[in-house]
């Protein structure tokens, strides 16, 4: 499996070819290439939050859309907690507007609603779409260490089997661009979290440095905790873009910090 990348009238995102193998839905990995937005929020900001100019921040959403060949009338968003909190959610949690207040505190969403997009953002953490053809069911994580610390993706997974009975191996999961693990030098307390939850497993993806420092494979981490739910390994694809390696491309918070914009990744059954 791999990824796509589209340039759609100079807006550039990525797409995981199995999705589009299985058909019937919409999604997409966006950069920050193609809106109108300027200074540090250039160009295409798709956070809401961040300083940026609402005008320019919707425009650069109908832009996206249009990229995408779909409808972002019914959008779901919700406020990025770094939790392992994942929500159902339906029609009624759609936004009647781009500005409306967010409806809950949550890092994932699941729906069987066709036409709501659920959307998550990321500028380092990682992205992650869920989708089963099957029983028709997508969600979208957000995944920063703390959530991958505490298994957030695979406990979307479980939470599509209980509402939904979808099965693990129908599941395709896609891991969008993030922070690769020779940018995401840490101290003791992510290797610690990620040790409590995964005990020896951890091991492969945590290496040491000099001075009480580690690299930690963030992705490579989801992807195991996803095998670990159940997903066959040939269903998880992972973009190795990283966020912080690639300026022209993403906006990365290691390297930024709280002056930049926000990638956003979007999944929807169509």
């Amino acid at each position: 499996m791999s990824f796509t990348q589209y340039d759609i009238n100079g807006l550039v995102y990525h797409r995981a070819d199995s999705f589009d193998a299985a058909s019937g839905v919409m999604h997409g990995f966006a950069t920050r290439t193609g809106g109108i937005s300027e200074g540090a929020f250039a160009s295409l900001n798709l956070g809401r939050s961040r300083g940026d100019q609402p005008e320019s921040v919707r425009e650069n959403y109908r832009r996206f859309e249009a990229a995408l060949g779909g409808s972002l009338q019914q959008l779901v968003l919700c406020r990025q907690v770094h939790s392992d909190r994942v929500e159902v959610v339906t029609e009624s949690d759609a936004l009647p507007d781009l500005y409306a207040p967010t409806p809950f505190e949550a890092d994932g969403l699941i729906t069987n609603v066709p036409g709501l997009a659920l959307a998550v953002f990321y500028a380092d953490c990682i992205p992650v779409l869920l989708y089963d053809s099957v029983q028709q069911v997508v969600a979208a994580v957000h995944s920063g260490w703390r959530g991958t610390a505490r298994g957030i993706s695979g406990k979307a997974v479980s939470l599509m089997q209980e509402q939904f009975g979808s099965q693990p191996k129908d599941i395709l999961a896609a891991i969008g661009p993030g922070i690769c693990p020779q940018c995401f030098e840490t101290h003791e307390d992510v290797p610690h979290a990620l040790r409590e939850l995964f005990g020896d497993e951890a091991k492969d993806y945590i290496t040491p440095l000099p001075q009480e420092k580690f690299q930690v494979d963030l992705k490579g981490m989801i992807a195991h905790t996803l095998q670990v739910v159940g997903l066959p390994s040939q269903n998880i694809d992972d973009l190795s873009l990283c966020t912080a390696c690639h300026p022209e491309l993403y906006w990365s918070h290691r390297r930024l910090g709280e002056a930049r914009g926000n990638q956003a990744a979007i999944i929807a059954l169509q």
